[in-house]
């Protein structure tokens, strides 16, 4: 048997998928369906290009949900919590990490650099929740409708040969 300690390999899983209960988009990490699915089967590009479109999802929403915010303070309170993430992680990445320990705790919101009150986590959330969704729906809805054009376009051409 070895001693050696493995690090589980990074994920955007948050532990709740609602894939299961036939959901497009998991209300949990926001990956479409056959991203969860087949995660482990992606390569390290395919896998990079969802952290990306997820994390350009987490800029757009948390960024101006918390103007005043503290990068610095915001990093070492993620490293004093052993919260890992990719080095390509964006700043929505570090602050959607931030707010989620604060919102199961919400005593962590005066040291956790998010430059919010414990009585602004829970609306903070819950709005940051809502808005994620919607973006990430619509993320789904507008990639299903290419693939669906693209697909049309393709069998129309094989028609015409």
């Amino acid at each position: 048997m070895s001693n050696e300690h493995h690090t589980p390999a990074l994920t955007p899983c948050a532990g709740r998928c609602s894939t299961v209960f036939g959901d497009h988009v998991c209300r949990g990490c926001r990956r479409f369906n056959h991203e969860v699915i087949k995660w482990n089967n992606y390569t390290a590009k395919q896998q990079l290009a969802v952290w990306k479109r997820l994390d350009e999802q987490l800029d757009k929403v948390l960024i101006p949900l918390l103007p005043h915010m503290n990068l610095e303070q915001v990093n070492l309170f993620l490293e004093r919590k052993g919260i890992r993430l990719l080095p390509e992680a964006t700043l929505g990445r570090r602050l959607y990490h931030a707010l989620k320990l604060c919102e199961k705790n919400k005593k962590f919101s005066e040291e956790s650099g998010l430059g919010i009150s414990t009585n602004q986590v829970k609306p903070l959330w819950d709005n940051f929740e809502n808005r994620i969704l919607t973006l990430a729906n619509a993320s789904y809805e507008l990639a299903w409708i290419r693939a669906n054009s693209i697909g049309k376009n393709l069998i129309k051409m094989l028609e015409e040969e």
